[in-house]
């Protein structure tokens, strides 16, 4: 048996976990982030691969983690750009006939470390209750992670989206419309869903809106991505911009910014939501949807302007849908492409198709 490195994590109220290294440990013993939760109970590798989780530490509920390996097909993303992972049981040995490799080597690869054999229940209620808060792990002493942890700014303030974003544009081929999707850390099983309506063109989320409008594209999208909405006003700057010269569909944070764009306010949540059970009320015919979700930061619903609310969390009441009265936009909190998650709300690019279709058939 392959012997273990005690290590720890540290919150930032001093609250301290003990257990064991997996993947890279920094040569000074110390890595840190917003400490958060995921119920997924499979998709670990599209989690870990989701560039919404930058500046932030995923703790897994699901205690067996690594069981069916990883392989070249279910990353979400270029690369990896969370801070770590907490993991009750690490699985020794991956089986699967997918799997190209295993949860070790993956963290190896990447470069990313991570704690085991820690209660990530009493972690997860913790959070639960007292709110996501940075933390720090790693092989270094307590009073270092501590000081560590407290010094972690974690993700209020921010800009994530420039650590994220493709540095130049790229075509993913599709079907017959023209879509031009802003890159604030957009997921590839996205991209899959796009290209069934269109041909994508990724851009950099430092595009100007006359670059995307010069593009001539029937519809623009704004893609998920991490960090604090308030610290982006250029990208709600183009976002005004677009607005009524083509249809708009947002996504997570690309919802959060388009209602920004039209007036409304934003607020961090206290822990997130981070999984893929939370169910979501579609308004107009009280259809309950099982939904995948990863964010921070949530529209404050009595702060819509020339809007119509679409869809609601049924956990919290938060707002997670809504459609501008004014111009061809609407935008959805969750991710209907679900990587990993249900696919109950996959309909909801067929409606972005939909709304391109009768935006040009009446301009």
């Amino acid at each position: 048996m392959t012997p273990f490195t005690e290590a720890a994590l540290v919150l930032r109220d001093g609250t301290v976990f003990e257990g064991e290294a997996i993947g890279v440990t920094p040569a000074n013993g110390v890595s840190s982030g917003e400490v958060v939760f995921n119920t997924v109970m499979t998709g670990y590798q599209e989690v870990i691969t989701d560039p919404s989780y930058a500046g932030q530490i995923i703790t897994f509920t699901y205690p067996h983690v690594g069981n069916y390996g990883v392989n070249a097909t279910d990353y979400e993303s270029r690369g990896v750009f969370c801070r770590g992972v907490i993991i009750r049981d690490p699985s020794r040995i991956s089986s699967n006939w997918r799997s190209e490799g295993d949860l070790s080597s993956f963290l190896a690869t990447h470069n990313l470390g991570g704690i085991a054999g820690i209660d990530t229940r009493r972690l997860t209620r913790h959070i639960r209750d007292l709110g996501a808060m940075p933390g720090a792990f790693g092989t270094a002493d307590e009073a270092t992670l501590l000081a560590a942890a407290q010094a972690e700014p974690g993700t209020d303030g921010v800009d994530l989206v420039a650590t994220v974003t493709c540095s130049e544009p790229y075509i993913v081929p599709g079907g017959p419309k023209r879509i031009v999707a802003l890159d604030f850390g957009i997921k590839s099983s996205i991209l899959d869903q796009l290209a069934q309506i269109g041909t994508v063109e990724v851009v950099p989320a430092s595009t100007s809106a006359n670059d995307i409008l010069e593009r001539k594209p029937d519809g623009v999208f704004l893609s998920n991505g991490p960090g604090d909405p308030d610290e982006l006003p250029h990208l709600r700057e183009t976002i005004d911009a677009l607005l009524g010269e083509v249809p708009v569909f947002g996504i997570c944070l690309g919802h959060q910014l388009l209602a920004a764009t039209l007036g409304a306010s934003i607020f961090k949540l206290p822990f997130g939501h981070h999984g893929g059970n939370h169910p979501v009320q579609r308004i107009r015919d009280g259809q309950v949807e099982i939904t995948a979700q990863n964010h921070n930061f949530a529209v404050e619903a009595t702060s819509l302007v020339d809007t119509e609310l679409t869809h609601i969390n049924l956990n919290d009441n938060t707002v997670q849908g809504f459609r501008s009265t004014t111009v061809p936009a609407f935008g959805v909190q969750y991710h209907p492409e679900a990587g990993p998650g249900p696919h109950d709300s996959r309909y909801l690019f067929a409606e972005f198709d939909q709304l391109m279709e009768d935006f040009h058939a009446t301009s």
